[in-house]
């Protein structure tokens, strides 16, 4: 599975630390799914796509 969530979160100007905090997660949450190391869990996939007011198609794709 491959995500977009790093593009998203620099277009928008956040750092990681900040985009874990509007999402309630760890930093390391973001980190590791921005690097495909962690599949996150629905609730964390929409909270993220929450944050950038967009889709989960739109972030994440499968491969």
């Amino acid at each position: 599975m491959q995500n977009h969530i790093a593009e998203f979160r620099k277009a928008a100007g956040l750092s990681q630390q900040e985009l874990a905090d509007a999402s309630a997660v760890s930093r390391k949450t973001i980190s590791t799914v921005e690097t495909s190391r962690f599949i996150p869990s629905v609730i964390i996939t929409l909270k993220i796509a929450r944050q950038f007011e967009t889709t989960v198609e739109q972030l994440f794709s499968l491969e």
